[in-house]
């Protein structure tokens, strides 16, 4: 590589971790480290369920998780197995304790395998791989400048294409960056918490979860 080349290189990757940088904080504070069964789910659970787990007690949190399940049919738990299966197998190298709680752990559990990969290499989008292909590669943390800068993972939602994209930073993570004029995420993100993994009949688990024992 020349040195004008080099340093083109050196640019690219810098704009790519100063984006990662910049909201690196407040995605990790709002990120829960403590309670494996909590880490695992809160990606897919809605809204008032997230509020109320952090409300329960111990005895409370065990209830939930198992209202949690019985509330949503046989295959939307079979399918969440399945990805969480993947995860673990795939991503453990950003977190070996945690795979499922990694920017690309989280995107998998909740939208299943992209339609497509493309990778950022050097100055280009070298690489498209088809759907169930997403892949950690042995020796990623040996990543440099002449490796994969960037993954975008495109998911079609109604007519139009959602895209995630993740930088890898030293030494062996893949962060999800801010995405702009990518305003149907949001909808799709939604869809997958509401139907894909949707509450079969809500009035009767939220009944259920009003019984549930609290903190003090």
């Amino acid at each position: 590589m020349n040195p004008r080349t080099r340093r083109r290189a050196a640019c690219a990757a810098g704009v790519i971790i100063a984006s990662v940088l910049a909201v690196a904080a407040p995605l990790s504070a709002a990120i829960p480290r403590k309670d494996t069964w909590y880490t695992q789910h809160y990606i897919i659970m809605q809204d008032f369920e997230r509020k109320l787990y952090r409300d329960l007690s111990a005895e409370g949190r065990k209830a939930f998780q198992e209202l949690f399940w019985a509330a949503r049919t046989s295959e939307a738990r079979a399918r969440f197995q399945s990805r969480l299966d993947y995860v673990l197998l795939n991503f453990k190298t950003e977190n070996r304790k945690q795979p499922w709680n990694t920017d690309r752990g989280r995107t998998y559990l909740l939208n299943g395998s992209p339609a497509s990969v493309d990778y950022d290499q050097n100055t280009s989008w070298a690489m498209t791989m088809t759907p169930g292909q997403v892949s950690e590669s042995a020796g990623r943390s040996n990543e440099d400048l002449g490796a994969n800068r960037a993954e975008i993972w495109v998911y079609p939602y109604d007519q139009y294409f959602v895209k995630y994209t993740f930088a890898f930073v030293q030494p062996n993570q893949w962060r999800r960056t801010q995405t702009t004029g990518n305003r149907y995420l949001g909808e799709l993100e939604d869809f997958n918490k509401v139907v894909t993994f949707g509450i079969v009949d809500e009035a009767a688990y939220k009944q259920a979860l009003d019984g549930l024992d609290k903190k003090k």
